[in-house]
């Protein structure tokens, strides 16, 4: 090609920056319909302008007797706000969510006049697999999920939104060390099971029924060491196909739903 017809170089454009995720901001229609029904504070609608969609309005309205203020603004201003890039309209930003302790989780069970049933998440890294443990938990009557207060996700707006507004009923406590939380639920007669291909019995084996707690390891290395030294028992999902390991959330949803069967007069044997 001749020089003077050469294009010249041009840098590639860049990446647009991802947006940091905040606690406390509020993605969908779903995830703001359930943190109202809930009671939770909302300080801030941000709302499509122009936009008709009755459901919108009306939800906006909502927010707006709620105390929120509601302000109209640009798609794409929500765009640029979006962390889970599906806002469906309107973002809000609330009170940061209030985390829990071991012995409020407890004590939850309590005063529903049930065995306790809790999730660990041993340093997930993924929202979507911790909003969908939040969602399968919610749904199965668990009482609490415990997470670590590093190297792991906290209650972002792809937690709340993965989670289906579960976020808003199940009480997540934020512990400093995993293992010493173990060690205080053992104190307190809660029997813990860790989940690993290698675990010593099938899932089914285990006796659920008592006051239990089920550790999800994370989704790359499992269970850290010393968390699967803690456990009292370590159980296996039976695997028949030629794939050998399920996702984080999935493997939670499988172990929870098989502690349900026990407590409905299932057997474990």
């Amino acid at each position: 090609m001749n020089e003077k017809h050469r294009r010249p170089n041009r840098p590639d454009r860049a990446a647009p920056a991802p947006v940091e995720e905040v606690e406390g901001q509020l993605e969908g229609r779903n995830a703001l319909t359930e943190a109202l029904r809930s009671g939770r504070t909302i300080d801030k609608v941000f709302i499509a302008a122009g936009d008709t969609d009755k459901g919108l309005q009306r939800l906006a309205a909502q927010a707006k007797e709620a105390g929120a203020v509601v302000v109209p603004v640009d798609r794409r201003k929500l765009d640029a706000m979006s962390t889970t890039r599906s806002h469906q309209g309107v973002i809000a930003l609330a009170a940061a969510h209030t985390y829990y302790t071991i012995d409020d989780i407890l004590e939850e069970a309590a005063s529903r006049g049930e065995t306790p049933l809790i999730i660990i998440c041993d340093e997930l890294s993924d929202p979507h697999n911790l909003g969908a443990i939040l969602r399968s938990g919610e749904c199965a009557g668990a009482h609490g999920v415990i997470i670590p207060k590093r190297r792991s996700v906290g209650l972002t707006a792809t937690v709340a939104k993965a989670s289906a507004g579960a976020v808003e009923y199940m009480k997540v406590c934020k512990v400093t060390n995993i293992t010493a939380a173990i060690q205080e639920l053992k104190e307190k007669g809660v029997w813990i099971f860790g989940t690993a291909a290698e675990g010593s019995i099938p899932m089914y084996k285990a006796d659920l029924t008592g006051p239990t707690a089920i550790v999800i390891g994370n989704e790359g290395e499992g269970m850290s060491r010393l968390v699967q030294k803690s456990c009292d028992v370590t159980v296996h999902i039976p695997m028949k196909g030629r794939i050998t390991s399920l996702n984080a959330s999935a493997a939670a949803s499988i172990l929870l739903y098989e502690a349900v069967r026990q407590r409905i007069g299932g057997t474990n044997g």
